[in-house]
């Protein structure tokens, strides 16, 4: 079985256990919160749990991987493989019970350097809605057994999504650059989690995504899941604080870059 396979079916059954892991913390949390703590304390708490689960996983399954999640920071790896982990992606909406959360794991050739590294698999997770979206490198993406692909372009124009950061100070230039898109828009969503938007353009729910400031856990399966699509993923500015992703078909993504990266 070819490495990326094999890294794929296993990112696809850890990232099924850690959802539903987070799923039953979240229905338990609810009710504890209601007479212990807060539902904030819960949400923190189940980040972690399921961090600690997919890591406990890899860390039994392919020893001397390196590992860079957003929970319990990084480990070096000694096979050449780092798996990049999102535990819970889309906490705001997991706090408030809206079902647009996600499990992202991605394993990658090289460090947790999104500059540097080659993305070999990817699985995201959406527990509450039990969709699983995989990749592999040179494989295709799925939804399931269904082969996704990215939308071509739409003379009507692209329905989109991007994200906004939790810092005030950055929200005046979040909203100029929505400005910016909306002549190339149909319409815009704002899902609050940054692995199923791309998820979703890779499977045509959506035909682009924008957004500044993503960490690499954020989006390290889902551009490969784009990527797999047929689609197209860049990142501006990577030298800066807050570099810009940019996911979309290939004609869709020429004109996005050609509006954002002026």
């Amino acid at each position: 079985m070819p490495l990326a396979v094999e890294l794929q079916e296993l990112a696809a059954d850890i990232a099924r256990e850690s959802g539903a892991l987070a799923r039953e913390r979240r229905a338990a949390g609810v009710a504890l919160a209601a007479t212990k703590t807060t539902l904030a304390d819960i949400v923190t708490e189940a980040d972690r749990e399921v961090e600690q689960l997919i890591r406990s996983r890899l860390s039994a399954e392919r020893p001397g991987d390196g590992f860079l999640g957003e929970e319990s920071g990084a480990a070096v790896s000694e096979t050449g493989i780092t798996w990049i982990v999102d535990p819970i992606d889309g906490t705001v909406n997991y706090a408030y019970g809206i079902p647009a959360y996600s499990v992202s794991i991605a394993a990658v050739h090289g460090t947790g350097d999104p500059n540097s590294w080659h993305a070999l698999a990817a699985a995201v997770y959406a527990p509450a809605m039990d969709e699983l979206f995989t990749a592999s490198r040179g494989g295709g993406a799925w939804l399931g057994a269904q082969r996704l692909a990215v939308n071509p372009a739409n003379p009507a124009g692209a329905l989109l999504a991007t994200g906004f950061g939790y810092d005030p100070s950055t929200h005046d230039g979040d909203l100029a650059t929505v400005r910016e898109v909306m002549p190339l828009a149909r319409d815009l969503r704002r899902i609050g989690s940054a692995a199923l938007d791309l998820a979703y353009v890779a499977a045509g729910r959506l035909d682009g995504y924008f957004e500044r400031g993503l960490k690499p856990w954020d989006f390290a399966a889902g551009a490969l899941l784009v990527e797999e699509a047929g689609g197209v993923v860049t990142r501006l500015d990577t030298a800066s604080a807050r570099p810009m992703i940019i996911a979309a078909g290939p004609e869709l993504h020429a004109e996005l870059v050609r509006v954002l990266d002026s």
